[in-house]
């Protein structure tokens, strides 16, 4: 029996002789392209088989990739992160003024609100500022291309060349995808601009003032259950369990070392509590 391929060439030749007048069937001819024929229409069926199984697969085969998370733990990290810090720095530095444990309590809601909306505020206007910078040179990309459609296909075919891949296969692939969204393919390759760090300004602020507002209200927890005599001692080691926790967890979220993010954020935060206190103990004022 013939190859699918060699049997396909053989049928064509056959029938081209056959319409010239050169040749005619015989039964033989007959019976043979019959078996060629089922030949090929079995190996399609195969490869057809083999096509459908592969996407099954892939349809079953789903992959949740940590840097999905990358822009809401970030803000989020930062925002409690910092609303413990902040807070109970605030909360340390006026405890050790040796004022009374209602002042130090109504500084540290004071230091909890103005916090969140300073880190809501600040998270919208950085992130707004990258998104309006991926704006811009996204419709710089989109004039370029309406101006210049072959140069901008030789600089995408260049990019692919770069990362290794064939000169002419890399052409092949530029000119598909620039069929499909010529700005997408070049916002992705050219200028990094993917659906993942597209900038989202609403989201990190939000997400920054909510994750403040939880970690700020840790240590001001502790401020209303601790003694009065032992507020320093008492919200600096809450506070820094408090890091240590955070730590571990946004370590185990961006699948980080948890041991060498817990130990990070629990010195900074040791460093800032001890020089606000420092300076609250030193001035005898709140800070």
């Amino acid at each position: 029996m013939l190859e699918p391929r060699w049997s396909l060439i053989w049928l064509s030749s056959v029938r081209v002789r056959y319409l010239s007048g050169s040749i005619g069937f015989s039964y033989r001819d007959c019976r043979k392209s019959g078996t060629i024929l089922r030949s090929v229409v079995a190996c399609n069926y195969t490869r057809s088989a083999d096509k459908e199984e592969n996407l099954s697969r892939l349809r079953q085969h789903v992959e949740n990739h940590l840097i999905d998370r990358i822009g809401w733990l970030r803000a989020a990290v930062l925002g409690a992160n910092d609303g413990i810090i902040s807070t109970a720095s605030l909360i340390v530095g006026v405890a050790a003024a040796a004022t009374t444990q209602n002042e130090v309590l109504i500084a540290g809601v004071a230091g909890l609100v103005a916090g969140a909306m300073s880190m809501a505020a600040g998270e919208y206007v950085s992130v707004s500022s990258q998104s309006d910078t991926e704006q811009a040179d996204l419709a710089r990309e989109r004039k370029e291309l309406s101006e210049n459609s072959e140069f901008e296909l030789d600089e995408l075919a260049e990019i692919y060349v770069k990362r290794g891949v064939d000169q002419a296969l890399a052409r092949q692939v530029a000119r598909q995808l620039t069929a499909k969204d010529a700005l997408a393919a070049h916002a992705r390759d050219e200028l990094g601009i993917s659906e993942i760090t597209t900038a989202r300004p609403v989201q990190a602020a939000l997400t920054s003032a909510v994750m403040f507002s939880v970690g700020a209200a840790m240590p001001l927890f502790t401020v209303v259950v601790s003694p009065a005599g032992t507020l320093v001692p008492i919200v600096s080691s809450a506070s820094l369990g408090f890091l240590a926790l955070l730590g571990a967890i946004g370590a185990r979220a961006g699948g980080a070392n948890v041991l060498r993010a817990t130990a990070r954020v629990t010195f900074w935060g040791a460093a800032a509590l001890a020089v606000t206190a420092g300076i609250g103990k030193l001035f005898g004022a709140v800070v």
